[in-house]
């Protein structure tokens, strides 16, 4: 209905306009002695009708509907109505006894010349404010365009931010819990002398979760939150670190709308930025842009971003490089760019932040005077049991209720010292304590506080076995070993899951039914998250629930122990079988090869690739590598890929997924068992050259791997030969080939001028190149995918090495300087002065210590690599030196 008011509105107001118009065209024609003053006036209408009629020209445009929508444009409009309106009954004539003798000849201009004056500044105002506001209002429009566009093209985590539907449940502080170490954070991020990184850590369920997702509404109700990001092992891409600065972006343009057109300059200039290195997606979606925009004095000059549980993610050597890599927001100028980050204390984490020592604050949850924490879980356990209590006694007869005193203070005092300090377990308890489906609280306490005298050697103990124990609670042993069983097979697939599912999916998946699943689950809410709609993923309510039933430590204290090689072991082979039955040639109906993957929509694919077989293409691997599986010929693994190996892809590609299944075929590779799988060896060596092959062609239109691919396949390729009837009966003549694979197995593009140097990292996963065109180039080793773009040098580079634990990367150039750069995250660490010539070449000696250098200024220098401080300079050649390198000693 606003939009409707506004534009007509709009009409109303150019019809006014008109209507003086008219009237001072008539005043023009029969008034004597005002002829400029009329004219004037006359002119600056006609200006604020263009104007009119521009805004109604847009407001008629697609973009018409946000238009209407301003505010400011609104009380523009209603600003003229009024002056126009005022105008005209000024210019109305009221002698109409002349009138009607006389005419318009009968009346005298009603204004002075002042006053023509006052009311063309008065029409003025309207015309310039109508026009600022359209302005101001179009540069939104252009910024929400971009914002879409980011939105659109970069992809991110699904559900990691604090405010998602599936963090939507879990629980903030209570009030009046937590209060000093809030404060100590709201006073961190709001001082500007602070350090840009708060890192929080703590051993697992001791509230760090609770307390981000605390600290991130705080901030989003100020304005400082820039963005969050909650990792969660088994959670798709919350798991991993590959999305978190796409994520972190896609975010921080809506927090920052100027973000937007510099970031999707950046997505344009790299549609894959999404999938490069973490440094270079940090650099383009992060840093450049922040750096690229202006302050704005309306906003908070800070900024903060969450992200919780780096523990959750699954590649350690990511952890390190985030580490690394995010001090660097010190440098923005147009903003404060701060990062909240918790997580557990493990190792890798550790030395992270080792690198950084000085650059950020800390604080050790678990340290926290013990007073404090036990005043929290106690009022935690008050507010929560009372609570409890009330709902329990609104539902029950009156000689079914609970005491008004229930449970008693010595009752919370007991958990509250079974609890300290693990804060999971009072929220487990009180789960527990309030699901009816395993009895009435007083019963359920009594289970709890039974576990009070004995002897626990973890606090784990106490929060999960009296939830697992009542599921045994009056059953005979067979009936038991029948329901542990069942809890293994169904738990137990549930918590080593990379991704959640559905209980209708799991249930697909593991070939079992719903029913089967739904009853496994039962007496499971207080440490599962178990939706009500069946299509909606069941998630575990905290981690130290998988860390609990996998503890190799209680395999023999208790019956609910996960075998977790076993279990992933048995899951592969429950993946595989699935993709045995779901997977077939063009399953979304693609009908002909050159049709895009981008043209299936989303109903097609849930339809025809429904989350159980999705999963099974992304993770069947997974599992198998994780269950320590031995592969050979003749096996499940040789049946499936001679079988299904270009399906597989297919919905690969589908899922936009295709470019992992060269990490998987490598880890396939690395499983075979040597002297029993000739054969699938010869398969898999062939499957990885057809997948680096093809992999840019299928990716964009997934049926071509039945044509183009097999077509232009060697003759001797094991793929083409399996599936060669796949080849359309349409093509009658097929080109000529090569017999088998040449040599190349890759081309890497990018350089854009001589290339002098390469080298490996000695790990072999990383390629460097070094070229005239003054930049460094380093490529994944296994699919040739660009990692990062070394930029500094100011003339051509000769030479480049990596250090032997493939931590330091060094580049030799004609700019007679020696540069030594983080492998990882492309850092510049040092830059070596002291040549007075081209330097033509570079080596690290054998413990990464030092570097030596060789120059066309006749010297070899050798420096310190850790400092870049200068060792030694070797004088004696009597021309250039152009190679050098160390004994291994």
């Amino acid at each position: 209905m606003a939009e409707i008011g506004l534009a007509a509105s709009i009409i109303a107001v150019i019809d006014l306009s008109a209507k003086v118009a008219s009237q001072c065209s008539k005043y023009y024609a029969n008034v004597k002695n005002a002829g400029d003053d009329i004219e004037r006036l006359q002119q600056e209408i006609e200006r604020l009708k263009a104007t009119l009629g521009q805004v109604q020209s847009l407001c008629d445009g697609p973009n018409g509907a946000k238009l209407q929508s301003s505010q400011n444009l609104r009380n523009g409009i209603n600003d003229c109505k009024k002056q126009l309106a005022q105008l005209e009954s000024k210019l109305e004539p009221r002698r109409y006894k002349l009138m009607s003798r006389f005419g318009w000849r009968a009346f005298t201009w009603p204004f002075t010349s002042n006053e023509v004056e006052g009311i063309m500044k008065k029409l003025g105002k309207c015309k310039d404010s109508i026009s600022f506001s359209l302005q101001v209002d179009q540069a939104v429009q252009v910024l929400s365009i971009h914002q879409e566009i980011v939105l659109n093209r970069l992809r991110s985590a699904a559900d990691a931010a604090f405010d998602s539907h599936a963090e939507e449940h879990n629980a903030r502080c209570y009030q009046g819990t937590r209060v000093q170490l809030l404060q100590q954070i709201s006073a961190w991020a709001s001082d500007p002398s602070s350090e840009c990184i708060f890192w929080l850590n703590g051993m697992a369920g001791t509230g760090k979760s609770t307390i981000s997702r605390t600290v991130a509404q705080n901030l989003a109700n100020e304005g400082d939150l820039g963005a969050s990001f909650f990792f969660k092992r088994g959670e798709g891409d919350r798991g991993r670190a590959e999305f978190f600065f796409a994520t972190i972006a896609t975010q921080l343009v809506q927090t920052l709308p100027c973000l937007a057109p510099h970031i999707q300059n950046a997505v344009e200039a790299d549609p894959a930025i999404s999938k490069k290195a973490l440094k270079q997606q940090f650099e383009m979606l992060v840093l450049q842009p922040l750096g690229r925009i202006r302050p704005d004095r309306q906003k908070s000059s800070t900024i903060v971003i969450v992200v919780d549980a780096l523990d959750e993610c699954d590649q350690e050597e990511d952890l390190s490089v985030i580490i690394r890599l995010l001090p660097q927001v010190q440098h923005i100028a147009s903003i404060r760019l701060k990062f909240f980050l918790t997580s557990r204390p493990e190792l890798p984490i550790r030395l992270g932040f080792k690198d950084i020592s000085g650059r950020y604050k800390g604080l050790v949850l678990h340290e926290i005077s013990k007073p404090i924490i036990e005043h929290d879980i106690s009022a935690f356990l008050e507010y929560e049991l009372t609570r409890i209590r009330d709902e329990y006694n609104k539902s029950v007869t009156p000689d079914r209720r609970l005491p008004a005193d229930w449970p008693g203070q010595s009752n919370v005092q007991s958990l509250v010292q079974m609890a300290i300090p693990l804060f999971i377990f009072a929220t487990t308890i009180c789960r527990f304590l309030k699901d009816r489906r395993c009895g009435d609280p007083k019963e359920q306490l009594a289970k709890v506080l039974k576990y009070k005298t004995k002897s626990q050697e973890s606090e784990l103990d106490a929060t999960y076995l009296p939830v697992l124990d009542q599921l045994l609670v009056g059953i005979t042993n067979l009936r038991k070993d029948e329901l542990v069983r069942k809890f293994k097979e169904v738990v137990g697939s549930i918590v080593i899951l990379a991704s959640p599912l559905s209980t209708v999916s799991l249930a697909r998946l593991l070939d079992i039914s719903k029913a089967r699943v739904d009853h496994t689950l039962d007496l499971l809410h207080s440490v599962l998250s178990i939706p009500p709609n069946p299509d909606t993923p069941v998630r575990l309510l905290h981690p130290s629930f998988r860390d609990f039933l996998l503890d190799t430590e209680k395999c023999e204290k208790h019956p609910f122990w996960i075998n977790e090689k076993k279990a992933h072991k048995k899951l592969a082979a429950q993946c595989l079988q699935r993709l045995f039955r779901g997977l077939k040639r063009d399953i979304c109906n693609l009908q002909v090869p050159e049709k895009l993957r981008s043209g299936v929509d989303r109903q097609t694919m849930d339809a025809n690739l429904p989350p159980d077989i999705q999963y099974a293409c992304q993770y069947w691997v997974y599992h198998l590598k994780e269950g320590s599986g031995m592969i050979c010929d003749d096996d499940e693994v040789y049946k499936f890929l001679k079988c299904h190996f270009l399906h597989w892809l297919e919905a690969l590609s589908l899922i936009q997924r295709l470019s992992e299944s060269i990490g998987m075929i490598n880890d396939l590779i690395a499983m075979l068992k040597p002297a029993a799988s000739t054969v699938l060896s010869a398969l898999l060596y062939d499957t990885r050259r057809f997948i680096l092959s093809y992999l840019s062609i299928a990716d964009s239109s997934p049926l071509q791997l039945y044509s183009a691919a097999l077509l232009f396949a060697p003759k001797e390729s094991v793929v083409r030969n399996i599936f060669q009837t796949y080849i359309p009966n349409w093509i009658s003549q097929q080109p000529e080939v090569d017999s088998s694979w040449n040599a190349t197995l890759q081309t890497l593009e990018g350089h854009s001028d001589k290339i002098n140097s390469v080298a490996f990292s000695h790990d072999s996963t990383l390629l460097a190149s070094a070229s005239y065109d003054r930049t460094v180039r380093i490529w994944d080793a296994a699919t040739g995918t660009l990692q990062q773009t070394l930029e500094g040098h100011s003339y051509g580079i000769k030479s480049v090495a990596f250090s032997h634990d493939s931590k330091l990367l060094a580049s030799a150039s004609d700019d007679r300087t020696v540069r030594i750069w983080d492998a990882a995250t492309g850092t510049l660490e040092q830059t070596l002065k002291g040549h007075s010539n081209w330097v033509n070449s570079v080596a690290f000696s054998h413990d990464s210590k030092l570097l030596a250098s060789a120059s066309d200024d006749r010297t070899v220098r050798i420096w310190d690599a850790a400092t870049g401080t200068l060792e030694q300079t070797l004088k004696g050649h009597s021309n250039w030196v152009n190679s050098v390198a160390f004994s291994h000693d």
